[in-house]
């Protein structure tokens, strides 16, 4: 049996009408026939499944796919790619078809945190990209991997000097902001105070991290204070 239709079977013997339903609630970037209704731990299971086939090549060549869940199959199988360089070149590859905020910030390969310092140019080269969800992820690599003791200042400017109109772009910067807040309170505070961020960001940030339960009350206090009025 080809890996395609083992794929198309197990897909549709995991789907839920209902799990579905939902799901063009939660993503509706993507269009209703896209989704097939299975849960993430069903998928990832399948992605350990389908990893030790000798065919697996030929599913991640066969870009674009048809629906959400063999989206998220695709980046569920490179993340425990363990060589850095084919992890790397298979994660360029499938960035360009990532089309909603759910695959996007679910991918996160494994091996990226064994190799941050050849890691940093391509976040740069993704934070530059003109595709939303490449810089999204670009974003979503630069706090995982370059906060806590791994940080510097240099980093928060890649991510403060975005600017662009694009939602889940700008989500992704207050979330990170509000994560590096938690993390690494005294260096982030002056882009807060300095308002180094567009409007919308700043204010975004600030919102979300008042939810943290990561930020003291005292810090929380004080954010809510440099809240931009008026928007």
């Amino acid at each position: 049996m080809s890996i395609f239709t083992h794929i198309g079977a197990a897909l549709g013997s995991l789907g839920d009408e209902k799990y579905a339903l939902s799901q063009r609630k939660t993503i509706p970037e993507l269009g209703a026939d896209r989704f097939l209704g299975v849960r993430t731990p069903d998928l990832r299971n399948l992605a350990k499944e389908l990893r030790k086939r000798e065919d697996t090549d030929d599913f991640l060549s066969a870009l674009p796919h048809g629906s959400f869940e063999e989206n998220q199959l695709h980046a569920f199988i490179i993340a425990d790619e363990k060589d850095f360089s084919k992890c790397l070149a298979l994660t360029e590859s499938f960035l360009p078809f990532i089309d909603n905020w759910a695959t996007c910030d679910q991918f996160s390969p494994k091996v990226f945190a064994k190799h941050r310092e050849e890691l940093l140019p391509c976040i740069r080269r993704w934070i530059a990209s003109h595709r939303t969800y490449t810089v999204r992820f670009g974003i979503c690599m630069l706090m995982k991997h370059f906060l806590g003791e791994h940080f510097r200042r240099e980093y928060a400017d890649m991510a403060a000097d975005i600017r662009s109109e694009e939602y889940y772009i700008n989500m992704a910067r207050a979330w990170y902001f509000a994560t590096a807040l938690a993390s690494n309170y005294a260096e982030i505070l002056p882009y807060i105070e300095q308002k180094r961020l567009d409007i919308w960001t700043h204010n975004k940030t600030i919102q979300k991290a008042v939810e943290s339960f990561r930020i003291t009350a005292e810090q929380k206090q004080y954010l809510r204070t440099l809240k931009i009025k008026g928007e």
